[in-house]
């Protein structure tokens, strides 16, 4: 009880603090001693948090992310923007409303996820490529969770069924492709925007290319681990605080919705990869679990939104509208997500969950999400035909 009153307090003048002071450096500057004193009064939590974090990162993150940036970078430096742009340009950008220099960034988005979208796009509008607005744009599209962490790390390791993962995906990718709708363009769609104008091959050493793609690389890597170990640890701080419990078990009372929901939930919202693993052990049943999942993952968690923000930090651009756009686009995620679990799942699962040697309905399943998912990709060229043929701008 004291231990409540006493957090309740610290909470009180902090609100207290920020209404009268109106100050941000005084207000960061006590939360932050707040956590010095927790630190201290808690080491085990804190190391606890550390070596999770850590080993979350070198096992699961840098594996999948070191590589695809090392030949990313490549890319990019022999002007694969522009290769892609004439490539795929028109195929993916003009039903999306986008500049078809951004195409390099779509597919590297695809292919490996956050926070990777974010990092391009603000390379291509810091080499001016394309305007503020489009970086915006391009940002909340480009931004979804890697195909490697929905299908094998959500799908197979924390649901144990890889067909759920392909709904998982497949309900991501589709909720960008809203995001491209929602979200109001500046009108340019088809101009190669602030592009250079000679597009000549690279001169540069492939040596020095190698060399420098592997330092920002890895440079990249190491500031995304220490977001990713921090928030672990915030997480291990939060989940082990009085004024945690007292708020979950209050919306527990009010809402009668599973107390490990409501924490899974929560603590989704700080670290999405922990609240996605808590929400799969729930007592809910297993479209619950994935309308909520698949929120987690698209909204991506502070521990992302951070990621996102080290990119977008030099430039002119809001994370408040970032922000509020991963929140819509969560909510379209998880609307998508239950739609495709009615039509291919909601009379196969039971069957599929018994361990009668039954797999056929497994079988067929994913087939018909995997053919789905090759249609979705012919999507943006039907779409760009039906617009050409009735000459809708």
């Amino acid at each position: 009880m004291l231990n409540s009153i006493f957090y309740i307090l610290i909470f009180i003048i902090i609100v207290l603090l920020a209404i009268l002071l109106k100050n941000k450096n005084i207000v960061i500057t006590i939360i932050f001693s707040l956590i010095i004193i927790q630190i201290i009064i808690t080491p085990k939590l804190c190391i606890d948090g550390v070596i999770s974090g850590a080993s979350l990162f070198f096992y699961k993150v840098f594996p999948s992310l070191f590589s695809f940036l090392i030949v990313c970078n490549i890319i990019m430096a022999y002007d694969g923007v522009h290769i892609y742009s004439k490539l795929l340009g028109k195929f993916i950008c003009k039903p999306l409303k986008l500049p078809i220099n951004c195409s390099f960034v779509l597919i590297v988005s695809v292919l490996c996820g956050y926070p990777l979208g974010a990092k391009y796009a603000c390379q291509l509008y810091e080499n001016k490529i394309i305007n503020t607005k489009t970086c915006e744009r391009l940002i909340n599209i480009a931004s979804n969770g890697s195909p490697l962490f929905i299908l094998g790390s959500v799908g197979i390791s924390m649901l144990k069924n890889d067909s759920i993962g392909y709904i998982l995906l497949l309900s991501n990718i589709l909720s960008c492709i809203a995001m491209a709708f929602i979200v109001p363009s500046d009108g340019v769609v088809l101009k190669d925007t602030f592009l250079h104008p000679h597009n000549v091959k690279s001169q540069q050493n492939i040596g020095n290319v190698l060399k420098s793609s592997v330092e920002s690389s890895i440079k990249n890597c190491l500031s995304i681990g220490g977001f990713v170990t921090l928030f672990s640890v915030a997480n291990n701080i939060i989940k082990n605080n009085i004024l945690f419990h007292i708020l979950s078990n209050t919306i527990n009372n009010i809402t009668k919705i599973p107390l490990d929901a409501i924490q899974g939930f929560i603590l989704g919202i700080i670290e999405m990869t922990n609240g996605c693993n808590l929400i799969s052990e729930t007592s809910l049943s297993l479209l619950y679990k994935i309308a909520i999942i698949s929120f987690l993952f698209t909204f991506s968690g502070l521990s992302i939104i951070s990621q996102v923000y080290s990119f977008t930090y030099k430039f002119d651009i809001s994370m408040k509208t970032y922000v509020f756009r991963k929140l819509i686009q969560g909510v379209i995620c998880s609307l998508i997500t239950i739609f495709l679990y009615k039509i291919f799942f909601y009379h196969s699962l039971p069957i599929i969950s018994s361990f009668n040697n039954n797999a056929d309905c497994n079988h067929y399943s994913t087939q018909n999400l995997i053919l789905l998912i090759y249609i979705l990709f012919l999507i943006p060229w039907i779409l760009s035909k039906l617009r050409s043929l009735f000459h809708i701008s």
